[in-house]
């Protein structure tokens, strides 16, 4: 019998990837797709409109440049026949959202609005609707709305409703053209299939939907605007699926675009984090999976609901069926390294990391190896981008304490690692203060396979092992292992993700395991973060937000001039 195979496609921040699976779990080929447009954060594409702070938008006709590259390319490498793909499976940073027409067309390409910011899509770390958030958790709580507690007494200014109700307050003729706000997830599928459904994932994390009792009430909604009373029966109206359901086929256009068959099963959308799950073959509770990227998304199953501070959700069937699925995360990890390693470094620093052959990451890699916990003298706190978990605040920001004048880059950077790790550490605690238990760790991602030093610094400061992704585009691969369910038992695929991922999900073998001496050290630095998060963070001192507000201020009257 002829081999068969399945193609998954993770949308992360800056690129789209495709990976070509067979159905033992072998990666056949991949092929990574730059977005044109990148992240648009500064200036809308050919326009000298400019963004204001906190803002963060993406281009919709990347994404489709993705389908329209990536998958040829994996097919073209690897030789396989289309015939023998019997599913594609997508994946999505999330919450990316867009407004589109009656005709599911993304707004910002109408030539009225292409002008307009509200009408492109917003990409998860867009944080300009805090404002709105922040109101909506004031009055959720006020009203003692039964859904707060699974969000972890907060919702995030990246979700869905927070950036609907921006949209509505900033440009209501938006909102009124609107005909669907989609995740940008289903949106792909749709421009697949021809067929827009909503995932139960998204629905449940990001859009505060409930498998039993549904969104929340119109009176929650009417409490929070008149405007939005029947915003959930009107602009987020769709059927809501699961996880490994089939969406629909391959339309003919598209498939011609991809170079596959039409009717090929597509399964319904997913976040990136969530398909990884399965990809390293977790399917039971007790097992922290950390996507591990510009930011971190921590993935954990349980038996019952459990209401636990600042997770970003818990949703019933929301990552594997049969067990409650949590969510917490960090804004910035991998983006806070970058940024330093972008503009904190010092020249002497690249011109060394050019002469050894080597990038600048590596350069301090290896030089901040050699320094014992606490030796940098170091300390700092990881809200580069805000805070997503447990504080769930996006106006809150860095901060590094213990500067001297003899402080070297590598220093820095050890200290920013360390800072990551605190920060998963906090999320830890407050699931296991919770009753939800975090027994081992299992990394994926780019950052796993790129950077030895950070997973042992991880394995300390939780003092837990790591297991790490045999892959390097594990989230593509669950979402292949979800386009062979969707494909179904009758077409060669599998009937349930389970069993996809006891077949295809696979981890390395090296293991990092905490180092006793390193561990008894981070638990005295660890507290000392504690204090720092807790001072600066619950409200010790608002000095974090007080600096930003007089910084947009500035900004604002440096506009109006």
């Amino acid at each position: 019998m002829m081999m068969k195979y399945v193609i998954g496609i993770d949308y992360g921040t800056e690129s789209g990837r495709a990976v070509l699976v067979d159905l033992e779990g072998n990666e056949i080929a991949d092929h990574v797709t730059l977005y044109a447009h990148g992240v648009i954060d500064e200036a809308l594409p050919e326009s000298n409109i400019k963004l204001e702070p906190d803002w963060a938008l993406q281009h919709p006709g990347d994404y489709i440049e993705v389908l329209a590259t990536a998958v040829p390319a994996v097919l073209q490498k690897s030789g396989v026949r289309p015939e023998d793909v019997i599913g594609v499976g997508i994946d999505f940073t999330s919450c990316t959202m867009l407004p589109v027409d009656a005709f599911g067309e993304p707004l910002c390409f109408q030539p009225n609005f292409k002008h307009r910011p509200h009408s492109w899509v917003k990409l998860w770390k867009h944080h300009a609707a805090q404002g709105e958030a922040n109101k909506l958790n004031e009055i959720a709580a006020k009203r003692g709305e039964a859904f707060l507690p699974r969000y972890g007494g907060k919702i995030s200014s990246e979700w869905m409703i927070a950036k609907i109700w921006q949209i509505l307050n900033e440009a209501p003729d938006i909102y009124e053209q609107t005909d669907l706000f989609l995740e940008a997830t289903d949106w792909v599928v749709f421009k697949m299939t021809g067929q827009i459904v909503r995932n139960s994932c998204t629905a449940g994390y990001k859009s505060i939907w409930h498998k039993q009792d549904g969104y929340p009430s119109k009176e929650f909604f009417q409490a929070l605007d008149p405007r939005l009373e029947h915003l959930t029966e009107t602009k987020l109206r769709g059927e809501i699926i699961p996880l490994g359901t089939k969406a629909g086929g391959l339309s003919n256009e598209m498939a011609a675009m991809m170079g596959l068959l039409p009717g090929t099963a597509v399964a319904v959308g997913n976040v990136d984090a969530h398909a990884a799950v399965p990809g390293v073959g977790v399917v039971e509770p007790g097992k922290l999976v950390m996507a591990m990227g510009t930011s971190i998304c921590h993935m954990l199953l349980g038996t019952e609901e459990k209401h636990v501070e600042g997770m970003c959700g818990v949703v019933e069937d929301g990552i594997i069926p049969g067990y409650l699925g949590y969510e917490a995360g960090q804004s910035a990890v991998g983006d806070i390294f970058a940024w330093y390693v972008e503009q904190g470094v010092p020249a002497y620093v690249k011109e060394a990391a050019e002469k050894e052959g080597g990038n600048v990451h590596e350069w301090l890699e290896k030089r901040a190896a050699a320094y014992r916990p606490g030796e940098t003298g170091l300390l700092a706190l990881d809200w580069w981008n805000g805070n997503r978990s447990v504080l769930v605040d996006a106006d809150l920001t860095g901060l590094i304490v213990g500067y001297t004048l003899l402080t070297k880059p590598e220093e820095i950077y050890r200290a920013l690692l360390e800072a990551t790790a605190f920060g998963t550490r906090r999320i830890i605690d407050a699931f296991v203060e919770s009753g939800v238990k975090v027994e081992e760790l299992y990394a994926c991602g780019g950052l796993p396979q790129k950077n030895k030093l950070l997973m042992q610094i991880y394995a300390d400061v939780t003092n837990r092992p790591i297991k790490v992704a045999a892959s390097k585009h594990t989230p593509a691969v669950g979402a292949a292992m979800f386009a062979a369910v969707a494909a179904g038992k009758e077409n060669s695929g599998y009937e349930s993700i389970v069993e996809a991922a006891q077949k295809m999900g696979r981890v390395r073998d090296e293991v990092f395991q905490p180092i006793r001496e390193n561990v008894a050290i981070y638990e005295q630095l660890y507290q000392e973060y504690v204090k720092l998060h807790d001072y600066f963070g619950r409200g010790g001192n608002h000095v974090m937000k007080r600096l930003k507000a007089l910084k947009e201020n500035a900004r604002l009257e440096e506009s109006n001039v």
